[in-house]
């Protein structure tokens, strides 16, 4: 029996879902440290390890470009993104206003629907080992990313989601794993639900503003180690 030629659609669903394996793959190299901050990617080499042609592999490293993880150098090609304490210092001022913000706007206007998945990621979050670190939820259980998209501004929700939630994820990372701060974590996220719950914006506000100011100290500190 004659075997039906693929379609263009087929070949379009194919591609894309090797792209996204791959950018997956990579991210996980990326915030493991698998792949080193400042390391030179070689195209070559990875598209030869994972067993895919080039085209889908430079479609999955522009993703990468473009949630900062990756940069490239002309006549050089790409590398990880270096952790320059001066771009993170930047990053940190930047989403403390910005996320604070949002979590205001949120607790005016967050749905039943997004307070129930809200508490879910909480429940989820403190039955598991509260060493885990944060990067072993996928973006869909991720409690910040909940409460940006909440905020029902979406300019804000572009520029929290699209220029810096993928740093932070990095950076929550690396210092997720620090003694005793999960722990905290999970006490800081709570007390900033229980705001959103009773939509009081200012209580909101100033939870998510405590949390982030201990959040960030932390990864200033694993900056410094």
């Amino acid at each position: 029996m004659a075997v039906k030629p693929q379609s263009i659609l087929e070949k379009v669903v194919a591609t894309s879902s090797v792209v996204d394996l791959v950018v997956d793959r990579l991210e996980a190299a990326i915030m493991t440290g698998e792949l080193a901050s400042g390391e030179r990617l070689s195209e070559q080499a990875i598209a030869n390890s994972m067993g895919i042609s080039r085209g889908p592999l430079r479609e999955a490293l522009r993703r990468l470009e473009g949630r900062g993880l990756i940069e490239r150098i002309p006549n050089m090609g790409a590398r990880v993104t270096p952790l320059l304490r001066q771009s993170l210092e930047a990053i940190l001022v930047i989403r403390e206003s910005l996320e604070t913000l949002a979590c205001r706007l949120a607790a005016e206007r967050i749905t039943p629907a997004e307070l129930k998945a809200l508490e879910g990621i909480l429940k989820k979050k403190g039955s598991r080992n509260r060493d885990d670190r944060v990067y072993h939820q996928s973006p869909d259980q991720d409690f910040h990313l909940a409460i940006i998209m909440a905020c029902g501004n979406e300019k804000l929700i572009s520029i929290l989601r699209d220029d810096i939630y993928y740093m932070m994820r990095f950076h929550r990372y690396r210092s997720g794993g620090r003694p005793g701060r999960s722990s905290a974590v999970l006490d800081e996220h709570r007390a900033i639900f229980e705001a959103l719950k009773e939509h009081m914006p200012e209580k909101a506000e100033v939870a998510m503003r405590e949390h982030l100011v201990n959040a960030h100290k932390s990864i200033r500190s694993s900056l410094s180690d």
